[in-house]
């Protein structure tokens, strides 16, 4: 399995970013997709994550209202919609594939090599 991530780079903050995530390797509609991010110093904490046909989302407080998930099955990607961007989404974020939607990072069996936001006000 493999997971690439991309979108991310260098934004001011109020400005919007879109990262994406392309699988393969397994049928990608019978897995959950999911964002995680860490920044330096910190653990790796969820963002948001989305089930198998795109049913449900689920988001952390921080990013409710400004963020969307969303998956493409077709194409075999997810992609997070991020809006309204502070310093404090500064992290690499990585996109992570498994069995069910959870905010635990160990729920996770799959992860891409993580792609930089960084916000400056």
């Amino acid at each position: 399995v493999q997971l690439q991530a991309s979108g991310g780079g260098s934004v001011q903050a109020g400005d919007s970013l879109r990262l994406s995530c392309a699988a393969s390797g397994r049928t990608f509609s019978t897995y959950a997709m999911g964002w995680f991010r860490q920044a330096p110093g910190k653990e790796r904490e969820f963002v948001a994550a989305i089930s198998r046909w795109g049913g449900a989302m689920y988001y952390t407080d921080s990013v409710k209202g400004r963020f969307t998930i969303s998956r493409d099955n077709a194409k075999n990607t997810v992609s997070l919609q991020m809006n309204s961007l502070k310093p404090e989404d500064t992290a690499v974020y990585y996109c992570a594939q498994g069995p069910q939607t959870s905010e635990r990072v160990a729920s996770y069996d799959y992860w891409g090599q993580g792609t930089q936001v960084t916000v400056s006000s």
